[in-house]
């Protein structure tokens, strides 16, 4: 019942004002005529009357100017007294609407001056100028008790009305902020695969491009050897479409049946990976200090992203014959080498004007397992790529270490 009354009310504030300040002129009328038994009462109908009309219309302006409300209430309240009138709830009924109106819609300093000047008003009228010397009692303590009622609740209304603000806007906030890291997340996730798309295709096709170009030259003085090198750039090409089909395949949805299975690459395949330069003319040597241990499947792939854009930028940008792997393994990092033996007029460190984004590419990928790499020109010629990652132990590595 309370939802329906309170969208009536809301919808018809005009029409609730008028009803309530008829109720309360009935009231103030009625509670003129409460007096002390024994006493007698005042003769004084016709102000009466015009008090109580002047209180009840004051009540259309309690919701735009509660102020100006509280004054006239409060002085038609002590012309009241002044008449003789006894200070009842009744008689008191349009001054505490009134009072409860400027809580709700004021600060609790506005109230609480009112609320005193108000009262020291009304025990001023009733007790210097009672005609019928009603009991003190009667004349400070009944109007301190009406008007704190209204006081209490109105600020008791006002600071709910304002705890629900905050917990809307807490939680507007809320999802905003969920919103912003969907956004963020969706950005990341999107950079990633980007990268992987990147280091897929521009490792694939600088492959292709080589052996395609390798096979041409040898397909007229080599006929067999070319034959080879075009069977080797199938798998390439099968390589790369199964790659990049897996990459793409992140956004596929959850119950797509076509969605991949194959597991990322990782350090297991680098020997397909360096083979697969063998028929372009580049011999990779690889080699590994230390004991090899099993990386998280983050690692591996960065691992393994970061040797193929780097023997990719060898094959693309550095007429070398030769390069060299190294692997390093540490308590607790990686430590990966690529260089080329620096025999051609380029390196791998000096791509072609308005195409370094390899180096940039590799770098975000240390950056993003908390790794860092360096790349730079060697002393004795060529270029060397060198990247320190991370080794976060397994739990049987956890379990051995724990006492």
């Amino acid at each position: 019942m309370s939802f329906p009354l309170q969208r009536y009310a809301d919808d018809h504030v005009r029409t609730v004002d008028t009803m309530t300040a008829a109720l309360l002129f009935a009231a103030f009328l009625f509670g003129s005529e409460i007096s002390v038994p024994g006493s007698r009462r005042p003769d004084a109908m016709g102000p009466t009357i015009a008090l109580a009309a002047f209180s009840a219309a004051a009540l259309f302006w309690q919701r735009s100017r509660p102020r100006a409300a509280v004054a006239v209430t409060a002085l038609c309240a002590a012309g009241a007294a002044m008449l003789g009138h006894l200070l009842t709830p009744l008689l008191l009924g349009p001054l505490m609407l009134a009072l409860y109106r400027l809580a709700v819609a004021t600060d609790r300093r506005t109230t609480r001056v009112s609320f005193f000047a108000t009262l020291a008003l009304l025990v001023a009228s009733a007790l210097l100028l009672d005609p019928l010397d009603h009991p003190w009692q009667l004349d400070t303590l009944s109007p301190a008790a009406c008007l704190l009622l209204p006081v209490a609740a109105g600020n008791a209304t006002r600071l709910r009305g304002a705890y629900l603000e905050a917990v809307q806007a807490r939680a507007e906030y809320a999802e905003r902020s969920r919103e912003e890291e969907a956004r963020h997340r969706v950005a990341e996730e999107r950079m990633r695969i980007a990268r992987e798309l990147h280091d897929v295709v521009a490792h694939h096709l600088a492959l292709a491009n080589a052996q395609a170009g390798t096979a041409a030259h040898l397909s007229s003085t080599h006929p067999a050897q070319a034959r080879r090198i075009l069977t080797d750039l199938t798998g390439t090409t099968s390589s790369a479409l199964r790659e990049m089909k897996a990459t793409v395949g992140l956004l596929r949805q959850a119950d797509d049946p076509d969605a991949p299975l194959a597991p990322s690459p990782g350090l297991g395949q680098l020997a397909e990976l360096t083979g697969a330069f063998e028929s372009t003319g580049l011999t990779v040597h690889v080699s590994a200090e230390g004991t090899p241990r099993p990386l998280s499947p983050g690692v591996d792939l960065t691992a393994y992203r970061i040797v193929q854009e780097a023997l990719t930028n060898v094959a693309k940008h550095a007429s070398a014959e030769a390069a060299c792997v190294r692997l390093r393994y540490g308590e607790d990092q990686l430590t990966i080498t690529v260089a080329d033996d620096g025999t051609g007029g380029r390196t791998a460190g000096a791509p072609e004007a308005g195409h370094g984004f390899g180096l940039i590419g590799m770098r975000e990928r240390a950056r993003s397992v908390g790794g860092a790499l360096q790349a730079g020109h060697r002393l004795g010629g060529g270029f060397e790529v060198t990247t320190r990652l991370p080794l976060y132990p397994t739990t049987s590595e956890r379990q051995e270490r724990t006492p």
